[in-house]
């Protein structure tokens, strides 16, 4: 058998390979969104984003994890497990997606933007074609068909990409000409001068991001129609009960869970310390989390490519060891992203446009969020493994109360610096709560000390980084003094290396015997 580490790490970077595309991609975007847009509309653009992510878990309704757990046993085909949750999951989408076609406007008018309803019919399609194809993915992951996920993933990215560029900078441009030559003023031009303003309105506003989405959600459903073509449609109403007792509660824990990372975003709306430009507080809090990106980047490629290796691993011998040898390798890497964002945080923030770099701010904390909660994915899974996915509902809702309350109490005075403390807060307790369970019904030997160790050297080297700042390069920038700025990533550097060298003799050292025997 070949090491199971080395299984699981080529899989995340084949996952990680779309992924990290479609984060780069997005993260590109960054300095356009930020200097095309103003703050306001990146906000609302924001708080598009978080409905959609919170709606797709309803309507996927678990079964991504419950198809890993059914195809995997014994007895069971996979072929029926996948085409009963397609069905399902197809049936919920194609209902909500004419509800929102119908009440397209009453929506649009109930969130503050009347005229918009095309985004909020854009959002329905956005939602249906994802939640469809989520399975279709699923299957890929399942059979170990990595390349095919991360090539389908990546033309689904580059379309994005293309609708984005096309909207932002061609369609301005074109209709500028139009309207020179038509004498109409741009603001006033429609769909009788341009087939593409039916769509979206002739000035750059946040409908061209939603539009992109929307564009590239239906070239990717297209790309699997070869699949659906071969795909034994079948319906077990037995099996999809199985599946529906089994996938609904990992929905519904799943559910307060997503809130909880977009819950703040919402609650802009309602307490923000200046509720008249509550859009642009937000706009500029996601300006912080996009630079954020790198560490949640890593850690969706990790969940892409553990769950199913978790499962697939859970019947051998000595495989809870094995889950505790993750934790290690998982923890040590957060820290070298986590060090490596906040020491080049000074190159890293100049891809922001200049309204929104005091969102800067916040990144130490989103990105220590992100890591705790990669972490809670990892003491998590006995619940999975074991099949008692009901606690989950009550971890997250225990993890949904504190994000409620840190912002409920706080926004109003600290604004988005209480939706960066409240992530951070809400994962610790979620993975104390966890993590004591799961040492009762499923105990993993994971090595705290030695995690502990990771964070001590995470630790040191920022605190030391920050003092040798403030003695030797306080006043460095690029443009004043570009020496001193050179001097100072030069020396943090020198202590990301030595974190690395820590790192190298705290875990790999320490468990390479282990790993041998593996092979």
């Amino acid at each position: 058998m070949a090491n199971p580490l080395k299984q699981l790490a080529g899989e995340t970077a084949l996952y990680g390979l779309s992924t990290i595309l479609a984060r780069v991609i997005n993260f590109l975007f960054v300095p356009f969104y930020t200097r095309l847009l103003s703050t306001e509309s990146y906000g609302v653009v924001t708080e598009f984003m978080a409905y959609i992510a919170v709606l797709q878990v309803v309507l996927v309704l678990g079964l991504e994890t419950g198809c890993f757990r059914f195809a995997n046993r014994k007895g069971t085909d996979p072929a029926k497990v996948y085409s009963d949750a397609l069905g399902m999951v197809s049936m919920s989408s194609l209902v909500f997606l004419v509800l929102m076609v119908v009440f397209s406007d009453k929506i649009a008018g109930w969130l503050g933007y009347h005229g918009y309803g095309s985004c909020i019919m854009y959002m329905g399609g956005i939602l249906a074609c994802d939640s469809v194809t989520a399975i279709l993915f699923a299957k890929l992951r399942q059979e170990h068909k990595a390349l095919k996920f991360a090539l389908l993933k990546t033309v689904k990215i580059l379309t994005e990409t293309a609708a984005n560029f096309a909207l932002f900078f061609g369609l301005p441009a074109f209709c500028s000409r139009l309207s020179q030559a038509s004498g109409i003023p741009v603001v006033d031009l429609g769909p009788s001068d341009t087939w593409l303003l039916a769509f979206v309105s002739p000035v750059p506003d946040f409908s061209y991001v939603i539009f992109a989405i929307f564009i590239s959600c239906i070239v990717c459903v297209l790309l699997f129609i070869p699949d659906l073509l071969r795909f034994r449609f079948s319906f077990d109403r037995k099996l999809a009960r199985q599946m529906l007792v089994y996938s609904l509660p990992l929905m519904v824990a799943a559910l307060p869970g997503i809130i909880n990372d977009f819950l703040d975003r919402i609650l802009f709306r309602f307490f923000d310390t200046g509720s008249d430009v509550w859009q642009s507080s937000l706009g500029i809090f996601q300006a912080g989390v996009k630079i954020s990106v790198i560490m949640s980047l890593f850690v969706q490629m990790f969940r892409f490519a553990a769950e199913p290796f978790f499962f697939q691993r859970a019947a051998d011998r000595g495989s809870r060891k094995l889950y505790a040898v993750v934790m290690e390798y998982f923890t040590a890497f957060c820290g070298l992203i986590f060090l490596g964002v906040i020491l080049y945080i000074d190159v890293i923030s100049l891809i922001l446009g200049r309204d929104f770099r005091a969102g800067i701010s916040v990144v130490p904390i989103m990105l220590l969020s992100y890591m705790v909660l990669g972490m809670l994915f990892n003491v998590s899974i006995w619940y999975k493994l074991s099949g008692k996915t009901g606690v989950a509902i009550y971890i997250t809702l225990a993890g949904l109360a504190v994000t409620a309350a840190v912002n409920v109490i706080f926004m109003p005075r600290y604004s988005y610096f209480a939706a960066a403390w409240g992530h951070l807060a809400s994962y610790v307790v979620m993975f104390v709560i966890s993590l004591s369970l799961g040492n009762r019904h499923y105990p993993i030997p994971y090595r705290w000390k030695r995690i502990a160790s990771i964070f001590l050297a995470m630790g040191m080297a920022y605190a030391l980084a920050g003092t040798v700042d403030r003695i030797f390069f306080k006043d460095a920038s690029f443009s004043s003094s570009p020496g001193a700025m050179a001097g100072k990533l030069a020396a943090n550097t020198l202590f990301i290396l030595a974190y690395l060298v820590f790192a190298y003799l705290a875990v790999h050292r320490k468990n390479a015997a282990y790993l041998s025997g593996q092979q």
